[in-house]
């Protein structure tokens, strides 16, 4: 297989920390210049907004290919925080003055998720969550106890940021319209490593995140399947079918467009070489380095993420020594890098915060390469190694301090 060129990979590093973010792919670098000098309103009718129109226009129908739906289903927003705001919120006002007014959700969604329905909650709204068991699988018998007439909407993510788990989202989906209720997925994670396809999803709402796929930061994208109501959480002009007010960031946008006309029928191809790597990493780490479990592994999970916990280790502690080894990797969730509290999503599946402040997530990338992952496997070995003995030096000299 051809791998993917690059532009932006710091030279000589590993990179590791995919699901946080990707580095865009060097013929979107490359045509960043001609996108940029079709710097019109896309609204406007006269001949500077000709161009950036179609850009959208053909971006709409690259990215309805890519996920599996109508190019007037989708609309771009700033990111996939604003698509799953305004999703969620919109659904809250739409089902306001409804007999219903029960939403339903999981114990490890992504922030932006979590804190709209706080919002809801606070704002009269009555919130169920779903569990996951220590192994990652949401629980379908809690899910179907909390389901019932007065469900009005229910949001679960296809898959997790911090373990790669994948949950049943058809299944949900079904099982949601069964009640009349609307379900959303945020698919942020989905994209680029596993194939997409909402129509048989079966949702009503998905959500997804540009930069999550070799392109730009800075635009979002939501499914709104045809009928189905998007209040805009953002009000001003009428673009987007109105709804979602502001000019559009035609630059991100036509960058998201270009990979996914570029890869769309590459998915399954880097897919597999991922699921490949990660699976051999996971073998021989395991093989080489006691006291290492892996976590969410109890169903399919994305081809890419390894969640680690790793005995007698301070989580900081190895990413920091990894980075200074010229390693990227993440101990979390990157929205929530630089917290000193350990991963909720962990603790929600039932990990005791010792163990959530011992975990590395290890996330693959289209071009991650064999030679990468076997110096990822002895740094890594070395690093846990070392600050195993520094731990121990330190419990020793303590107890003879005393």
């Amino acid at each position: 297989m051809e791998k993917p060129s690059w532009s932006l990979k710091d030279a000589g590093r590993i990179y590791l920390d995919h699901n946080a973010t990707t580095p865009p792919l060097q013929s979107v670098v490359e045509r960043l210049p001609e996108w940029a000098g079709k710097w019109g309103n896309p609204s406007s009718i006269h001949w500077s907004g000709r161009g950036p129109k179609n850009l959208l226009r053909e971006a709409r129908e690259n990215l309805a290919r890519l996920v599996g739906c109508h190019p007037l289903e989708l609309v771009f927003t700033g990111g996939g925080s604003e698509s799953n705001n305004t999703v969620i919120k919109g659904a809250f006002a739409q089902f306001r003055q409804s007999p219903r007014n029960e939403y339903i959700t999981s114990n490890v969604e992504h922030p932006s998720v979590t804190q709209c329905f706080d919002w809801i909650r606070e704002n009269g709204g009555v919130v169920h969550v779903v569990s996951v068991d220590r192994g990652g699988r949401i629980d379908l018998n809690q899910y179907k106890q909390f389901l019932s007439d007065r469900t009005a909407f229910v949001s679960i993510m296809a898959a997790n940021n911090e373990t790669g788990m994948l949950f049943p989202i058809s299944e949900m989906a079904q099982m949601a319209h069964e009640v009349g209720a609307k379900i959303h997925t945020d698919a942020v994670q989905t994209l680029g490593k596993v194939p997409i396809h909402v129509g048989h999803w079966g949702v009503d709402y998905a959500t997804f995140a540009s930069h999550k796929m070799y392109a730009l930061k800075g635009t979002g994208l939501v499914y709104a399947k045809k009928g189905e109501r998007l209040t805009s959480l953002i009000h001003g002009g009428g673009q987007e079918r109105g709804r979602r007010a502001g000019t559009e960031n035609i630059l991100a946008i036509a960058a998201f467009s270009a990979v996914a006309y570029e890869h769309m029928d590459r998915i399954m191809e880097h897919s597999e070489r991922m699921r490949e790597l990660r699976d051999r990493f996971e073998h021989e780490l395991l093989a080489r380095v006691s006291g290492v479990s892996l976590t969410g592994t109890a169903g399919e999970r994305l081809p890419n993420t390894s969640s680690l916990v790793i005995d007698d280790i301070d989580g900081e502690s190895l990413l920091m020594n990894l980075d200074l080894e010229g390693i990227s990797v993440s101990t979390g969730a990157a929205c929530s890098s630089g917290n000193p509290e350990p991963s909720p999503v962990l603790i929600a599946m039932g990990l005791s915060r010792r163990e959530a402040q011992s975990s590395l997530r290890v996330s693959l990338g289209w071009d991650t390469s064999e030679s990468e992952i076997k110096r990822f496997i002895t740094v890594l070995e070395n690093v846990i190694l070392r600050l195993r003995d520094l731990r121990v030096s330190y419990r020793e000299n303590a107890r003879a301090a005393k």
